[in-house]
C-alpha cells in the first residue's frame, strides 16, 4: 500500500513522518517547492521535539518522499490523507485530488474540519461521478509532543459508511491496533465533533483550575496541591489540570469558535464553554495586574520574560499567553525584554518592535524591575538564580507556570509569585 499525505504543514509534516516510521511508504505532497526540498533534506521548518530525526530516518530507509507533482502523486496513492492546517479550500481541493485518482483511492480528512465537511465532500464527488470513499480522522496531537501522541494515541475515531475503509485504515495503524489502542467507528458528523469537544473539555478543565487558582490566593492554599488531590481522583485525571497562564495551541481558538458557531447556530446555548473562554482570555490580565502589583505600575518599568512559545519542546506561539503577556505589559508601557530557546524567530514576526529580544536568559533578566516566567521549559528550573538576582533591578519573579521551587526562591531574597500558592 501506498500512502500519500496532501500538505506540508505543521499537521502533514508529523502525520507523513509518523506514518511512514510504521513501515508504510509514504509521499508528502505541497506545490511549494522550496519547502518541499527542505523537508526532504530534514529542515524542518518549525520545532518539533523528535520530529526532525524521524523525518531524517524515513528519508533516508527511502519510505518517505516529498514530492510537488501532484497528478503522480494522486495516481499512485491508495490513501490520501487531506493534512492542511487550514480546512479553507479543502472541498475543491478533494474534488480536484479525485479527478486525478483511482477511484478506488480512499480520502482521509485528518484536517480539523467543521462539522459536516466530510458529507459536503462525498456529495460533491457523487455530483461529479466520482466514486472514491470519504473517511474523517480526528488526530489529537498537542504541540511538543505531537511524535509520542501519534505513536502513542489514547484512540483512534474514524467516521466512515464504507466497512472496507475502515479495514484499510485499521491496517495502516496496525501496530497502533495491535498495541491495544481502542478504534472507535462512527458517523462522519461525530467523529468531526469528537475533536472540537476535546477541545472545549480541556478548556474548561484548565479554566476550572485557573479559578480554583485565584481563590486559592484569597484562603492561602496552595493549587498545585490541590491539583494534585484532585487528579488522583479517577473521575476527574491529572492531565490538563495544572494551573498556568492560559490554554493556548495551533488549533485550540478556532476549534472553540467552530463549536460554538455551529451551536449558536441550530439555537444552543453551550455556557460552560463560554464561560471557560471568558475565564481562559482573563488569565493574561491577571497575570499583568499581578505584576503591576509587585512593581507598582507598569510603565517605564523593565520586565524580562522567559519563554514565548505557548509551551515546551515546540516553537508554535499560537495561542501563547507570553505573547499576550508581553503585547499588554507594551502597551501599559513596559520595556519588555524576551528570551525563547526556539520560538524567538515565530514570536518575533507576532510581536515586531514591541520587544527587545535577548539571546540567553540571563540578557533578558538584566536590568528588569521583575522576571516572568511565560512558559515551562525545563532548562529555566536550573538557571543560575544567583547570578540572575545580581542581575534584577528588583528580585522579583512571577511564574505564571509554577515551574520553579518558590520556597527555595524566597529563602534566597527573591519574591516570588506563582500562580494559586500563598
Amino acid at each position: 500500500m501506498h500512502i500519500g499525505v496532501y500538505g506540508s504543514g505543521y499537521l502533514a509534516t508529523i502525520g507523513s513522518a509518523c506514518l511512514a516510521d510504521f513501515g508504510t511508504p509514504v509521499t508528502c505532497y505541497d506545490k511549494d517547492t522550496e519547502r518541499v526540498f527542505g523537508l526532504a533534506e530534514g529542515n524542518v521548518p518549525f520545532y518539533e521535539k523528535n520530529l526532525q530525526d524521524v523525518i531524517r530516518r524515513n528519508v533516508r530507509a527511502g519510505r518517505l518522499i516529498y514530492s510537488t507533482d501532484q497528478e503522480s502523486f494522486a495516481r499512485k496513492s491508495q490513501v490520501i490523507f487531506l493534512a492542511q492546517d487550514s480546512q479553507r479550500y479543502i472541498e475543491d481541493m478533494a474534488l480536484n485530488l479525485a479527478q486525478m485518482a483511482s477511484p478506488e483511492t480512499i480520502f482521509v480528512v485528518m484536517t480539523p474540519s467543521p462539522v459536516g465537511t466530510a458529507r459536503r465532500i462525498e456529495q460533491r464527488l457523487t455530483s461529479a461521478g466520482l466514486q472514491q470513499v470519504v473517511v474523517t480522522q480526528p488526530v489529537f496531537l498537542t504541540d511538543g509532543c505531537a511524535v509520542e501522541d501519534f505513536n502513542w494515541p489514547d484512540r483512534i475515531v474514524l467516521g466512515a459508511d464504507s466497512p472496507q475503509a475502515v479495514l484499510t485504515l485499521k491496517q495502516i495503524y496496525r501496530p497502533l491496533v495491535m498495541r491495544g489502542v481502542p478504534v472507535i467507528v462512527t458517523n462522519h458528523e461525530t467523529a468531526e465533533l469528537v475533536r472540537e469537544a476535546s477541545t472545549a473539555f480541556v478548556a474548561t478543565k484548565i479554566s476550572f483550575i485557573n479559578e480554583l487558582a485565584s481563590l486559592c490566593e484569597h484562603v492561602k492554599a496552595d493549587s498545585m496541591d490541590l491539583a494534585l488531590a484532585l487528579g488522583l481522583d479517577k473521575k476527574i485525571g491529572p492531565r490538563c489540570l495544572q494551573p498556568g497562564a492560559a490554554l493556548g495551541g495551533s488549533f485550540v481558538e478556532s476549534e472553540m469558535e467552530s463549536l460554538a458557531e455551529l451551536a449558536y447556530g441550530n439555537g444552543v446555548s453551550l455556557k460552560v464553554l463560554t464561560a471557560a473562554r471568558e475565564v481562559n482570555r482573563a488569565l493574561c490580565d491577571t497575570v499583568v495586574s499581578k505584576i503591576s502589583s509587585l512593581v507598582h505600575n507598569i510603565a517605564g518599568k523593565e520586565v524580562g520574560i522567559l519563554g514565548l512559545a505557548f509551551k515546551p519542546h515546540t516553537s508554535s506561539v499560537a495561542g501563547s499567553a507570553s505573547l499576550t503577556v508581553a503585547r499588554k505589559l507594551a502597551s501599559a508601557g513596559a520595556r519588555v525584554r524576551a528570551y525563547d530557546p526556539v520560538a524567538q524567530a515565530e514570536a518575533r514576526e507576532q510581536l515586531q518592535s514591541a520587544v527587545r529580544f535577548c539571546e540567553t536568559p540571563y540578557l533578558a533578566a538584566e536590568g528588569a524591575d521583575a522576571l516572568v516566567v511565560g512558559t515551562g521549559w525545563p532548562e529555566f528550573r536550573s538557571l543560575d538564580f544567583d547570578k540572575i538576582k545580581k542581575q534584577l533591578r528588583q528580585p522579583i519573579i512571577i511564574d505564571t507556570k509554577n515551574l520553579l521551587d518558590g520556597a527555595h526562591l524566597r529563602s534566597m531574597g527573591f519574591q516570588y509569585a506563582g500562580v494559586g500558592r500563598a
